[in-house]
C-alpha cells in the first residue's frame, strides 16, 4: 500500500486528570475508507476532534503527505485539507440547500456599485457540485433543508465540504445514525462516491454492519487507546467485536 496521506503518531490528549487517549498511532491513505469504532468513551470522537483542529493534542504528532501539521483550530485544518461533517450535519433547517451550502461563504455580484447575493450562481453550484461529486439530484432547491429526508441532508452537508477543491481528507461521524435502511443505503453510496475521487474518508460508526460494508480497514479503539487495525476483507464481525470489548483479555 502507498504511503499514507495522514499519519497521526503517538497521540495523547489529556483532560485534567482524565487521559481520554494514549499513545495512540492512526493511518489514512488516500482512495480509502478507514472506519474507526470502539465503545463509548473509547477515544474515537476525541481522535477526529484533535485530528481536525478542534482539539490540540497534549502529545504526538500529526503528519500530512510526511509535512508535520499542527492546528490551533478547525479552521487551520479546513486550509490544510481535512474537514468533518459531524452527526448533527451544522445545517440551518429554515433555509435551502444552497443556502447551507455556502453559509458563511456566500457568492456575491455586484449591481450597480451595490454587493448582493448570487443566489442563481449559489443554486446552480449546489446542483452542479450535487449531480458531480456524488451523483445525487434533489427535486427542489427552493424547499428548506429542513423537508429534506435524512440521507439528502446528508448530501447537502457533504457538498459543503468536498466544494471546496483542497479537501483531501474527510471526517464522517456516525453518518448513519438515525437513518431508515433505504436512506442509509443512500448514504454509504455517498461515502463511496467521495472515497472514488481519491479523498481519504474516516468513518466513525456504531454500526459494524455498515462499517464492513464501506470500509477498506478498520481502526479499533478500546480504552482511549488502538487495540488494532484490521483489513475489512480479512476480518469479521466477530473479531472486531472481540477487540472492542477485550474478549482476548478476557480469555
Amino acid at each position: 500500500m502507498s504511503e499514507p496521506l495522514v499519519k497521526m503518531r503517538g497521540i495523547t490528549k489529556r483532560f485534567g486528570g482524565v487521559t481520554a487517549l494514549s499513545n495512540v498511532d492512526l493511518d489514512a491513505h488516500a482512495g480509502e475508507v478507514l472506519a474507526i469504532v470502539g465503545d463509548n468513551g473509547a477515544g474515537k470522537s476525541t481522535l477526529i476532534k484533535v485530528l481536525t483542529g478542534v482539539y490540540q493534542p497534549s502529545s504526538g504528532e500529526i503528519m500530512l503527505d510526511g509535512r508535520p501539521v499542527a492546528f490551533s483550530n478547525h479552521a487551520e485544518a479546513i486550509e490544510e485539507g481535512i474537514d468533518a461533517v459531524y452527526q448533527t450535519l451544522a445545517l440551518a433547517d429554515h433555509l435551502d440547500p444552497a443556502a447551507n451550502m455556502f453559509l458563511g461563504n456566500e457568492l456575491t455580484r455586484k449591481i450597480f456599485g451595490i454587493t448582493m447575493l448570487d443566489n442563481k450562481r449559489m443554486r446552480a453550484e449546489t446542483e452542479r457540485v450535487l449531480m458531480e461529486r456524488l451523483g445525487v439530484k434533489l427535486k427542489s432547491l427552493d424547499a428548506p433543508t429542513e423537508s429534506l429526508s435524512g440521507g439528502q441532508r446528508q448530501a447537502v452537508a457533504i457538498a459543503r465540504a468536498v466544494y471546496h477543491d483542497g479537501l483531501r481528507v474527510l471526517v464522517m461521524d456516525e453518518p448513519t445514525a438515525a437513518l431508515g435502511p433505504q436512506e442509509t443505503a443512500r448514504t454509504l453510496k455517498l461515502i463511496e462516491a467521495v472515497k472514488a475521487q481519491g479523498l481519504a474518508v474516516i468513518l466513525i460508526s456504531h454500526s459494524l454492519d455498515d462499517v464492513f460494508q464501506v470500509s477498506d480497514r478498520i481502526h479499533v479503539q478500546r480504552r482511549g487507546q488502538c487495540v488494532g487495525v484490521v483489513k475489512t476483507a480479512e476480518s469479521n464481525i466477530t473479531e472486531v467485536l472481540g477487540m472492542i470489548v477485550g474478549a482476548e483479555e478476557a480469555a
